[in-house]
């Protein structure tokens, strides 16, 4: 993907902000839209494509964490969290509700367009690296192809659908898939990881619903299998 095809959308009151990041993501041939209100944004978001999101916590009428809960009920658009709130558990609700990153203000733009294109090359990249039958794994790329099709996967999803397929055919506990995760904070709940199993099941449902192969093993935890 070429600087000059990626569409951002930036969520955030702060008018001065908003101003300064559009017109830096410019410069590097990003073209942006921006909404003030989170209510307006979402909307846009279903009238428009947009290739990433830069989301604000603290927004007029809604609070960015419901915001992300919100686009992930319809959408897989990367997001990065963009917030002077520095509460570790707000980066840990972000992230566990579908973030792809967390960036405290204030930071410098050059890193914004860094941690842009590192997403989006993950969220794209094709190049195999590791063939597990129906799984093909993109470590470096990080990206999961599914039957052909890749997945549209948060980092997440994607750290504990790569420990599962490496681990194929072997019970994994939720607490392995907790700790093994780098994208899941240590302090995080081992519920969340029911959480996020289930949002890989309908995810791999919509390629094939034919069969369930992330199935729980009781006492134990989750469990990739190839047969029905």
């Amino acid at each position: 993907m070429s600087n000059d095809e990626i569409k951002v959308l930036i969520i955030e009151d702060d008018t001065e902000l908003l101003m300064v990041l559009s017109m830096y993501l410019k410069k590097y041939g990003m073209q942006t839209a921006c909404a003030e209100d989170p209510y307006i944004g979402l909307s846009m978001i279903t009238q428009d494509k947009f290739d990433l999101i830069i989301l604000d916590l603290t927004l007029p009428g809604m609070d960015g964490l419901e915001v992300i809960q919100k686009i992930r009920e319809h959408s897989n658009i990367p997001i990065i969290i963009s917030s002077a709130r520095n509460d570790l558990t707000d980066k840990v609700i972000g992230l566990e509700r579908g973030a792809d990153d967390y960036m405290p203000k204030p930071y410098d733009p050059r890193e914004l367009v860094t941690r842009i294109k590192t997403i989006l090359r993950r969220t794209t990249a094709l190049n195999t690296v590791k063939d597990e039958g129906d799984f093909v794994v993109d470590k470096a790329g990080h990206a999961i192809r599914f039957k052909g099709k890749t997945l549209e996967l948060t980092a997440a999803e994607f750290d504990v659908l790569e420990l599962l397929i490496l681990q194929k055919n072997s019970a994994l506990s939720r607490e392995q898939l907790l700790y093994e995760s780098k994208h899941i904070d240590d302090s995080s709940s081992i519920k969340n990881i029911d959480v996020i199993i289930s949002r890989i099941r309908n995810k791999l449902a919509k390629v094939d619903s034919s069969k369930s192969y992330v199935k729980p093993v009781r006492g134990v935890g989750y469990m990739l299998v190839d047969e029905a």
